[in-house]
């Protein structure tokens, strides 16, 4: 595993995370002495999408788009 003192890590950050994230960790050393580890963050699967989940467990009715049309046209229209 590839060490390096903090100051080449300030003046390589960026190729040394490339490296980092392709699988090749490296130690960042102060003074000769070992300080950190650097290594890839491993990210979970994404989530399976959701559409279609609840498939099969109601029904939509045949009227559900005119469903309360009456009171809502009275709601909007001001008539009781």
């Amino acid at each position: 595993m590839k060490t390096v003192n903090i100051h080449d890590a300030k003046t390589n950050l960026s190729k040394l995370i490339d490296g980092a994230a392709k699988g090749e960790p490296f130690i960042i050393a102060k003074a000769g002495k070992p300080m950190v580890k650097v290594v890839a963050v491993e990210v979970a699967d994404a989530p399976k999408p959701r559409i279609g989940f609840m498939e099969g467990r109601f029904t939509v009715p045949d009227d559900f788009d005119d469903m309360g049309r009456a009171e809502i046209e009275q709601m909007f229209n001001g008539r009781r």
